[in-house]
């Protein structure tokens, strides 16, 4: 027995078991397009800023060298943390509406249509 969603204001919207929707190969095929692109990125993005905090922390010499006039490595790979994670929304933004949101609007279509839902069964 699933978890299913009530109409809320008697709109002739039909109940969706969400359990079942999840077990289907359409959304696990979702998930994993997702999965494989966020969690790879993640833990690449997260050890980029544990290195840059660890060498804030004890690589000091390097850290300070002096790269253009009072401007040092710290600063500029300081600021390329901002420019990374502008970049890597950028990347999920432009792959989600490439890979993504088709899928999942396909998979709201057929939830939101009972006739869709009983052909796609």
């Amino acid at each position: 027995m699933g978890t299913a969603a009530q109409p809320a204001d008697g709109n002739n919207q039909p109940e969706v078991d969400f359990e079942e929707v999840q077990a289907t190969k359409e959304f696990q095929s979702l998930r994993r397009k997702h999965r494989s692109f966020v969690f790879p990125l993640a833990l690449g993005f997260l050890l980029w800023y544990f290195l840059y905090v660890l060498l804030a922390d004890y690589a000091h010499d390097f850290m300070s060298t002096k790269v253009i006039g009072s401007i040092n490595i710290g600063l500029i790979l300081g600021l390329l943390q901002f420019v990374s994670t502008f970049a890597i929304t950028t990347w999920y933004v432009s792959y989600a509406n490439r890979k993504l949101d088709p899928e999942a609007t396909a998979l709201r279509h057929r939830l939101e249509d009972p006739t869709l839902s009983k052909e796609g069964a």
